[in-house]
């Protein structure tokens, strides 16, 4: 039998995590007979009562594993967490709040099974507000054309990743990894089922601008040395400009000495311009900077409060079970 891991991660989804739960059961029994499975989810201090739903999924099914942190390690740092913690001979990931179809789950094995170590779910249209929709496409645009490798546009990480890719993964020990640029970087052939993103329909988004500016700086500056190579590019191109104005303005008061005053407000407005441009080559730069310090301080992904079901090999109970069955139906 192959074992499939299923890793969920869930922040106040107490609303949602039941479905995901019956609907990832529902797509795993329709694969047939040779699969086993484990669902690992992870709490990533939920305020409501997700752990809650979570402990009465865990006791009533062992192929339901659950985490819980100590605190809100955010959206980077948890589900990699439980992505490291999954034992299967593939690892499927989805988001908690059924934006990721669990439908889609035997497409990918089937792909899977023809020897795609990579299966990636696209986006090829939301349900969400188009302007938000078309700063997502642009930004996975712009992360493609300056990154050195090539990633997947519209690629939010739902999708299966083979043993070994998790294992390559795992390799990297990279403590505030863009994961959707470690897919790429690794490069293993890949396979693209395109979908359709559904809304949320219970609870509300936990994305905020700060996380969703996070997540778009952790992309660039992972995977790509152009700005700072722009920073670069602009400080010899204020100074050939300044340069140059500096000889126009020469040339210019020598011809015209007694009709030309230069005034206060070029100084002024030159001032602002070259400030500017400082903060914004500072900013850049010290994006750069934050990602080293990140690196350096090389701590856990997440510290665990609390964990269930993990003395369990995957599909372990359900193997028992058919065991049992299979005796009784002997004895018969």
């Amino acid at each position: 039998m192959k074992s499939i891991s299923v890793m969920t991660p869930c922040y106040n989804e107490e609303g949602n995590v039941q479905e995901v739960y019956q609907r990832v059961r529902a797509a795993i029994a329709g694969l047939g007979p040779g699969y086993i499975y484990e669902h690992v989810f992870i709490d990533n201090a939920s305020r409501d009562n997700t752990w809650a739903e979570l402990r009465k999924l865990a006791a009533a099914d062992k192929n339901v594993k659950i985490i819980r942190n100590t605190r809100n390690f955010g959206h980077i740092r948890s589900p990699m967490h439980a992505f490291h913690q999954c034992s299967g001979d593939c690892v499927i990931g989805l988001v908690a709040d059924l934006q990721d179809p669990p439908e889609m789950i035997p497409q990918m094995v089937a792909k899977w099974e023809e020897g795609f170590p990579v299966v990636v779910c696209v986006k090829t249209g939301s349900d969400e507000h188009g302007l938000m929709y078309w700063i997502r496409t642009k930004y996975y645009r712009l992360v493609n054309r300056l990154s050195g490798v090539e990633t997947y546009e519209n690629f939010t990480g739902f999708g299966l990743y083979d043993r070994r890719v998790v294992d390559a993964i795992k390799s990297m020990r990279d403590p505030y990894p863009y994961f959707r640029g470690l897919v790429a970087e690794i490069g293993y052939p890949h396979y693209s089922i395109e979908f359709h993103q559904p809304l949320r329909r219970r609870g509300i988004t936990k994305n905020n601008f700060y996380s969703l500016y996070d997540n778009a700086m952790l992309g660039i500056t992972n995977l790509s040395k152009v700005p700072l190579r722009l920073v670069s590019f602009a400080g010899f191109l204020g100074a050939l400009l300044s340069v140059c104005l500096g000889f126009a303005y020469l040339i210019y008061k020598l011809v015209f000495w007694k009709n030309f005053s230069v005034g206060i407000a070029p100084l002024v407005i030159g001032m602002f311009f070259l400030a500017s441009i400082q903060l914004v080559s500072l900013g850049i730069i010290g994006e750069y900077i934050g990602q080293i310090h990140t690196q350096i301080q090389d701590r856990p992904f997440v510290f665990e409060q609390e964990r269930v079901n993990f003395e369990y090999p995957p599909g372990e109970p359900l193997i028992s079970a058919l065991t049992e069955i299979a005796n009784e139906e002997r004895k018969a």
